[in-house]
């Protein structure tokens, strides 16, 4: 699978647990979150590196918008600790290449 369509699974998963535990959605997402993962994908979709993307935090050309920016950090945050136990083989696959990534 591409860097990109892992990356936008990623933040699909990050923002439904963040909508799940703290806007109490059973189910879908409210109307706050469904814009910030739409912004998000769409912001993907359009990255100059493609699959070649380094993570958001690392990049040197910031293509959020500084509150969005502010909230996906917050949901991703939040988000985290998480992951390993509601996807837990994303986790792993998540960080494998940081943990192997050669130092120059």
């Amino acid at each position: 699978m591409a860097n990109i369509e892992k990356e936008k699974r990623t933040v699909a998963q990050m923002v439904r647990i963040y909508c799940f535990l703290k806007h109490k959605q059973s189910q879908g997402l409210c109307s706050e979150c469904s814009s910030l993962l739409a912004y998000s994908h769409k912001r993907l979709d359009g990255c100059k590196f493609g699959d070649e993307k380094p993570a958001c935090a690392k990049c040197s050309v910031h293509c959020y918008q500084p509150a969005m920016r502010e909230q996906i950090r917050v949901v991703m945050r939040f988000s985290g600790p998480f992951m390993p136990f509601v996807h837990p083989i994303e986790t792993i696959e998540h960080y494998l290449p940081y943990l192997f990534k050669q130092k120059k």
